[in-house]
Protein backbone atom coordinates (compact mmCIF):
# COMPACT_ATOMS: atom_id res chain seq x y z
CA UNK A 1 0.00 0.00 0.00
CA UNK A 2 1.10 3.50 -0.26
CA UNK A 3 2.14 5.98 2.31
CA UNK A 4 -0.01 8.70 2.23
CA UNK A 5 1.06 12.01 3.80
CA UNK A 6 -2.25 14.62 4.24
CA UNK A 7 -0.02 18.36 4.67
CA UNK A 8 -2.11 20.81 6.23
CA UNK A 9 -0.80 24.35 5.52
CA UNK A 10 -2.05 27.33 7.67
CA UNK A 11 0.71 29.89 7.08
CA UNK A 12 2.33 28.97 4.13
CA UNK A 13 0.94 29.50 0.21
CA UNK A 14 0.25 26.01 -1.49
CA UNK A 15 3.42 27.14 -4.14
CA UNK A 16 5.85 27.76 -1.63
CA UNK A 17 5.42 24.93 0.64
CA UNK A 18 4.99 22.00 -2.80
CA UNK A 19 8.38 23.23 -3.57
CA UNK A 20 10.10 22.70 0.03
CA UNK A 21 8.54 19.37 0.18
CA UNK A 22 9.67 18.90 -3.76
CA UNK A 23 12.90 19.69 -2.50
CA UNK A 24 13.75 17.29 0.11
CA UNK A 25 11.98 14.30 -2.13
CA UNK A 26 14.41 15.41 -5.02
CA UNK A 27 17.34 15.53 -2.64
CA UNK A 28 16.87 11.91 -1.39
CA UNK A 29 16.63 10.46 -5.54
CA UNK A 30 12.86 10.20 -5.41
CA UNK A 31 10.93 10.81 -9.04
CA UNK A 32 8.08 12.88 -8.61
CA UNK A 33 5.07 13.39 -10.36
CA UNK A 34 3.15 16.64 -9.49
CA UNK A 35 -1.07 16.12 -10.12
CA UNK A 36 -2.84 19.46 -10.66
CA UNK A 37 -6.56 20.36 -12.00
CA UNK A 38 -5.76 22.06 -15.23
CA UNK A 39 -2.42 23.12 -17.49
CA UNK A 40 -2.90 26.33 -16.71
CA UNK A 41 -2.34 25.30 -13.12
CA UNK A 42 0.25 23.09 -14.24
CA UNK A 43 2.22 25.88 -16.18
CA UNK A 44 1.73 28.62 -12.88
CA UNK A 45 3.33 25.30 -11.14
CA UNK A 46 6.41 25.25 -12.91
CA UNK A 47 7.17 29.10 -13.52
CA UNK A 48 7.12 28.76 -10.01
CA UNK A 49 9.47 26.49 -9.28
CA UNK A 50 11.99 28.39 -11.75
CA UNK A 51 12.24 31.26 -9.16
CA UNK A 52 11.34 30.70 -5.96
CA UNK A 53 14.26 30.28 -4.83
CA UNK A 54 17.97 32.43 -5.93
CA UNK A 55 19.97 29.50 -4.67
CA UNK A 56 18.14 26.23 -5.42
CA UNK A 57 17.48 24.87 -8.58
CA UNK A 58 14.00 22.28 -8.87
CA UNK A 59 14.58 19.89 -12.82
CA UNK A 60 11.27 19.90 -13.82
CA UNK A 61 8.65 19.91 -16.75
CA UNK A 62 5.23 19.69 -18.02
CA UNK A 63 3.60 18.02 -20.94
CA UNK A 64 4.21 21.79 -23.12
CA UNK A 65 8.11 21.03 -22.73
CA UNK A 66 8.16 17.65 -23.65
CA UNK A 67 10.55 14.89 -22.51
CA UNK A 68 8.76 13.61 -19.57
CA UNK A 69 10.22 10.32 -19.27
CA UNK A 70 13.92 12.38 -18.32
CA UNK A 71 12.31 14.97 -15.80
CA UNK A 72 13.04 13.50 -12.28
CA UNK A 73 9.91 16.45 -11.40
CA UNK A 74 6.79 16.24 -14.14
CA UNK A 75 4.25 18.50 -13.43
CA UNK A 76 0.63 17.53 -14.73
CA UNK A 77 -3.30 17.83 -15.34
CA UNK A 78 -3.93 14.23 -16.20
CA UNK A 79 -3.79 10.55 -14.19
CA UNK A 80 -0.61 9.53 -15.96
CA UNK A 81 3.23 8.93 -14.59
CA UNK A 82 5.30 9.19 -17.89
CA UNK A 83 8.53 9.86 -15.80
CA UNK A 84 7.80 6.98 -13.62
CA UNK A 85 7.50 8.59 -10.38
CA UNK A 86 7.37 6.92 -7.03
CA UNK A 87 6.13 10.13 -5.46
CA UNK A 88 2.85 11.85 -5.83
CA UNK A 89 2.15 15.03 -4.89
CA UNK A 90 -1.77 16.30 -5.16
CA UNK A 91 -2.38 20.13 -5.03
CA UNK A 92 -6.15 19.42 -5.71
CA UNK A 93 -6.75 16.52 -4.65
CA UNK A 94 -7.42 13.16 -6.70
CA UNK A 95 -8.80 9.95 -6.73
CA UNK A 96 -7.77 7.48 -4.40
CA UNK A 97 -7.38 5.08 -7.05
CA UNK A 98 -4.72 7.12 -8.72
CA UNK A 99 -2.47 7.04 -5.40
CA UNK A 100 -2.15 3.21 -5.50
CA UNK A 101 0.42 2.83 -8.02
CA UNK A 102 3.19 5.36 -6.18
CA UNK A 103 5.17 4.24 -2.80
CA UNK A 104 4.57 7.48 -1.37
CA UNK A 105 1.63 10.27 -1.48
CA UNK A 106 1.63 14.22 -0.34
CA UNK A 107 -1.43 15.86 -0.72
CA UNK A 108 -1.02 19.52 0.37
CA UNK A 109 -4.41 21.29 1.09
CA UNK A 110 -4.87 25.07 2.40
CA UNK A 111 -6.37 24.97 5.84
CA UNK A 112 -7.55 28.50 5.57
CA UNK A 113 -9.81 26.77 2.78
CA UNK A 114 -12.94 25.47 4.41
CA UNK A 115 -13.93 23.53 1.14
CA UNK A 116 -10.47 21.97 0.56
CA UNK A 117 -10.35 20.82 4.61
CA UNK A 118 -13.69 19.06 4.03
CA UNK A 119 -12.36 17.50 0.70
CA UNK A 120 -9.10 16.82 2.25
CA UNK A 121 -10.90 14.87 5.24
CA UNK A 122 -13.19 12.61 2.03
CA UNK A 123 -9.56 11.63 0.43
CA UNK A 124 -8.62 10.56 4.27
CA UNK A 125 -11.50 8.31 4.19
CA UNK A 126 -11.38 6.76 1.24
CA UNK A 127 -7.49 6.50 1.60
CA UNK A 128 -8.32 4.54 4.36
CA UNK A 129 -10.76 2.13 3.37
CA UNK A 130 -8.19 1.42 0.70
CA UNK A 131 -5.82 0.09 3.14
CA UNK A 132 -3.27 3.32 2.47
CA UNK A 133 -1.09 3.91 5.38
CA UNK A 134 -2.15 7.52 6.56
CA UNK A 135 -0.20 10.37 8.18
CA UNK A 136 -1.89 14.06 9.33
CA UNK A 137 1.11 17.29 9.16
CA UNK A 138 0.49 20.38 10.28
CA UNK A 139 2.26 23.22 9.09
CA UNK A 140 3.70 25.32 12.11
CA UNK A 141 3.97 28.63 12.80
CA UNK A 142 7.39 29.76 11.77
CA UNK A 143 8.06 26.82 9.87
CA UNK A 144 8.12 22.97 10.30
CA UNK A 145 6.06 20.24 10.14
CA UNK A 146 4.60 18.37 13.30
CA UNK A 147 3.10 15.10 12.62
CA UNK A 148 -0.36 14.97 14.08
CA UNK A 149 -2.35 11.77 13.79
CA UNK A 150 -1.86 8.20 11.60
CA UNK A 151 -3.83 5.41 10.58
Amino acid sequence: MTEVGFYHLLDQRLDDALAQLLEKAYERGMRCLVLTGSEARSEALAGHLWSYSRDKFLPHGTRLDGRADEQPIFITEREENPNGATALFLVEGGPVEFIGGFERCFDLFDGRDEEAVVAARERWKAAKAAGHKLTYWRRQEGGGWKKEAEA
